[in-house]
């Protein structure tokens, strides 16, 4: 591990965010000697960032804690094309505004992780639109596009890969990298932004970036990119059976979202502790020793901070309550994500493979009827095998409720509307 001497590097170093960086003792020996801004680009393909995308936060965080400035970069521009970088085929194209729509939605979460403002340490939020889509396209073919080497664009991985399998990349998709490395130059331009991070498949679109800024004259730039995550068994960060764990909580409960990481495979623990939460690492140390049952608690906590962080202490705390109500004292908490079913549909009786998709628990009444089959279905703490059975409102309890059940950890309250 390399000793760095700057606070940002030596953080990032020790807690494991660090795959590559394009020139380590140049950007150490910046971060030493001046308030650095360096940014990360988040295109708008959905109304909410998930999970995957919470190590790209967490390092803007550790940007303004240690005394830098860190710079969201919003893809309202770059988002009209689509990256396609290691994509089997072309993004589906967004009207721009469901693409505001989305950067709406995503803009929400920031404000959690970063203070915003105009002093020398604050965060900014920017737009890629604002001197993307001005753009006169001739003059860009004639003073940027005049840099780039069509033979060294093929030679990309992410691009390759595309080619190799005979999957049609469009001069739509193949124009992305240019217009991202283009925003590299224009930030600098605009805010003295020196360094860009992301993931690890980014590299090539950042070093381009760094290229460009070389040619058109820039100071040096500099990369750092993140190790593309996967859980211990190999399963995709911010995935799970039921989906995207987003981070907006109109999309997905503190609760639903403190049981995805309550869930965190043992082998994953430390690991996502120093990523995800800002515990101090001896602390992680202890917590990362335990064994056997013990580590449990090890997860409650990983669960609870990481939620705090993002929902706030509050939230995080109700969603722990409601999970030992349930799973160590066997009630039924009220604080359960709920769905709400109309009173007449209750009392005429609703199908329960209906019941499963409506509530989320399953993506289709086939999806319903396996996990049934499966033996994972429980009503009232009670096995469902028939995937014809019909649940009224003799089956919600003096509460007034029932509660669905699909394996261990994942309940839903049934209610009338």
């Amino acid at each position: 591990m390399t000793a760095f001497k700057s606070d940002f590097l030596r953080i990032m170093s020790e807690r494991g965010f660090i795959h590559q960086i394009s020139d380590e003792t140049g950007l150490d020996e910046l971060f030493a000697k001046e308030t650095v801004s360096a940014y990360i680009g988040f295109d708008p393909t959905a109304p909410s960032l998930h999970a995957g995308g919470l190590i790209q936060i967490m390092m803007l965080h550790w940007m303004q804690k240690t005394g830098h400035r860190p710079v969201a970069l919003m893809g309202g521009g770059t988002g009209m094309v689509g990256d396609p970088s290691f994509k089997d085929e072309a993004r589906k194209l967004m009207t721009p505004q469901t693409i505001q729509d989305n950067m709406d939605g995503i803009k929400k979460v920031f404000s959690n992780y970063l203070t915003f403002g105009d002093g020398p340490h604050d965060a900014l939020m920017v737009n890629n639109a604002d001197w993307l889509l001005p753009l006169n396209y001739l003059e860009f073919l004639r003073d940027v596009g005049r840099h780039f080497s069509v033979n060294r664009m093929l030679s990309f991985d992410s691009v390759k890969l595309r080619l190799d399998r005979d999957q049609s990349l469009s001069f739509l998709e193949f124009n992305y990298m240019i217009l991202q490395a283009y925003d590299y130059v224009e930030l600098n331009k605009r805010y003295g932004i020196r360094l860009q991070m992301g993931g690890s498949d980014q590299w090539g679109n950042i070093v381009n970036g760094i290229d460009l800024g070389h040619r058109m004259g820039t100071p040096q730039l500099y990369a750092l990119t993140t190790p593309l995550l996967t859980t211990a068994s190999g399963a995709k960060m911010g995935k799970s059976l039921g989906g995207a764990i987003w981070l907006n909580p109109d999309m997905l409960s503190p609760y639903d979202f403190w049981q995805y990481w309550r869930n965190t495979e043992d082998a994953d623990v430390e690991r996502f502790l120093k990523l995800y939460t800002t515990m101090p690492l001896d602390e992680v140390a202890k917590l990362a020793a335990l064994g056997g049952a013990e580590i449990n608690e090890a997860k409650k906590i990983l669960a609870t901070e990481i939620t705090a962080l993002l929902h706030g202490r509050k939230a995080a705390e109700e969603a722990a309550e409601t999970a030992r109500k349930t799973f160590e004292e066997g009630a039924l908490a009220q604080t359960l994500p709920t769905v709400e079913v109309e009173g007449a549909a209750l009392e005429a009786g609703i199908g329960i493979l209906s019941l499963l998709v409506s509530a989320g628990l399953a993506s289709s009444n086939g999806e319903a009827r396996r996990h049934i089959q499966g033996g994972a279905v429980r009503l009232n703490d009670q096995p469902v095998a028939d995937d014809k059975l019909v649940v009224t409102a003799q089956d919600l309890n003096p509460e007034n409720v029932a509660k669905l059940s699909l394996g261990k950890k994942k309940h839903i309250l049934v209610r009338p509307a």
